[in-house]
């Protein structure tokens, strides 16, 4: 039984390589640089008691924290959950203590099923399904591309770095380089506000790290190639950028990450390989910048659970958990589909067409100044505002997302939410002050954000 306060133990996707470009810079900045915003209880729930003395309101919000952690203790030990009961707790924030964050995630994602006498046979069962996947995708090529460097006949007669046979293992080796590099250059900034994916995992992968094994890994596979060879980047305009060998080899200057020891890796190479497995299993859509930034907050919540058994395996859970929710916002990142009814355009426009119905004067405003919902939606809708917030922040904004039932519908009355809460500021501003305040969304209480979008939805 699950204890709250138990703290023991050639596709759409190649051509889309830069669909996204995520501006650093437009990430809220922390207080200081390096250190990480600690989690409060204010963070994880609700609680109107401003009108309170400062004490009296730490008393009350303490007594409230506690109840509500009871009801989470109460709601996951059922034998099966009742996931109605579940989204109504999440959806008001979802407490960090006793890893209550990271199992309601998996739930709500549609990782682990509802009854808990499954979970024990079913994580067995995907965890080791994992580790076939690091089987197939890194460790063999990585044992073929070290076969083919040994053996002079194989790479001259059979196989070799030239070979244009689409069938080629050098072929797709080069193909699959491409992508690497491409996440690689993304999680190495992911999060640059905190020092947690440079830090060294607890858990490193030793199906990957096993000296015994005589492979090529992901990181030797970036070292080399960022060394040798070009790359030819294409956005979504068609304009190729093409990187020298001397550029690649400044990509990542020394010094800009503390060596760990041998044997040891840091979570941002996690990261890497979930998505490089991710990609290499999904041709279709292989990888797109962007996400980058939806599958670290997942991670990062897994990783820092307190349970010990659960941290363990967080790599194997965020695969799942990920790819579960790319399932349901993958064709915001195919381009072909953008003006499908499924895609980001009609969605972007369902911002305007839910700020029209909820504030006339503001959707009117905007339409005067020709501010199109493509200039800031797109990355509202498309990151699930992860770089409009800093991380604790982007965490309290997917449990409600999570926990609601049409999430992404939800998403965009948040984002309808965040224009009206700025409304004076827009219906002031010109067409360059407005557009400097969606780009650098100003108000930084996703309560009050939240509060509104519920709001919106009961038609207030």
């Amino acid at each position: 039984m699950f204890s709250c306060t138990n703290k023991s133990g050639a596709s759409e996707r190649e051509t889309e390589s830069t669909r996204l470009r995520p501006d650093p810079a437009a990430r809220p900045s922390s207080p200081s640089a390096g250190q990480e915003r600690p989690v409060s209880p204010s963070d994880c729930f609700s609680c109107d008691t401003a009108f309170l003395s400062p004490g009296r309101r730490g008393a009350v919000m303490s007594r409230s924290y506690k109840s509500r952690i009871q009801e989470f203790d109460v709601a996951l030990n059922e034998e099966k959950i009742d996931l109605k009961v579940l989204r109504e707790l999440c959806f008001n924030g979802i407490p960090f203590e006793g890893g209550i964050r990271s199992l309601c995630w998996k739930i709500l994602l549609n990782y682990l099923p509802l009854e808990q006498a499954l979970w024990e046979p079913f994580l067995k069962k995907q965890r080791e399904l994992y580790a076939q996947f690091l089987r197939e995708t890194i460790i063999q090529p990585g044992i073929a591309k070290a076969n083919l460097g040994v053996s002079r006949e194989d790479v001259t007669l059979e196989d070799h770095p030239l070979n244009p046979n689409p069938e080629s293992k050098w072929n797709s080796y080069f193909k699959d380089n491409e992508i690497l590099l491409q996440i690689d250059k993304d999680v190495r900034r992911l999060c640059p506000d905190m020092a947690f994916f440079q830090r060294a995992t607890e858990y490193p992968c030793q199906l990957i790290l096993d000296p015994q094994n005589k492979y090529e890994t992901l990181r030797h596979r970036v070292e080399q190639t960022t060394l040798k060879a070009q790359t030819v980047n294409c956005n979504r305009s068609g304009i190729t950028n093409v990187s020298s060998a001397g550029e690649m080899h400044t990509l990542h200057p020394p010094g800009e990450y503390e060596p760990l020891p041998q044997g040891s890796e840091a979570h941002w190479e996690v990261v890497e390989r979930i998505l490089f497995v991710y990609a290499k299993l999904n041709p279709g859509i292989a990888y797109v910048q962007g996400m980058n930034e939806i599958v670290g907050p997942i991670y990062y919540t897994l990783a820092t659970d307190p349970n010990r058994q659960w941290k363990e395996h967080a790599e194997a859970d965020t695969f799942f958990c990920f790819t579960n929710l790319m399932s349901e916002n993958m064709d915001n990142f195919i381009k072909s589909l953008d003006d499908s009814p499924c895609g980001i355009t009609t969605r972007m426009e369902s911002v305007y067409s839910a700020l029209k119905d909820k504030d006339m004067e503001l959707y009117l405003k905007l339409q005067e100044q020709n501010i199109q919902p493509q200039y800031f939606t797109f990355r509202w809708l498309t990151l699930l505002l992860s770089q409009e917030f800093l991380l604790p922040d982007v965490i309290r904004i997917w449990d409600a997302l999570f926990s609601h039932q049409d999430r992404f519908d939800f998403l965009i009355l948040i984002c309808c939410a965040m224009l009206i809460l700025i409304r004076d500021e827009l219906l002031e501003g010109d067409f360059t002050t407005n557009m400097r305040l969606l780009q650098d969304y100003p108000i930084s209480d996703v309560h009050a954000i939240l509060r509104r979008a519920k709001e919106l939805q009961d038609g207030a």
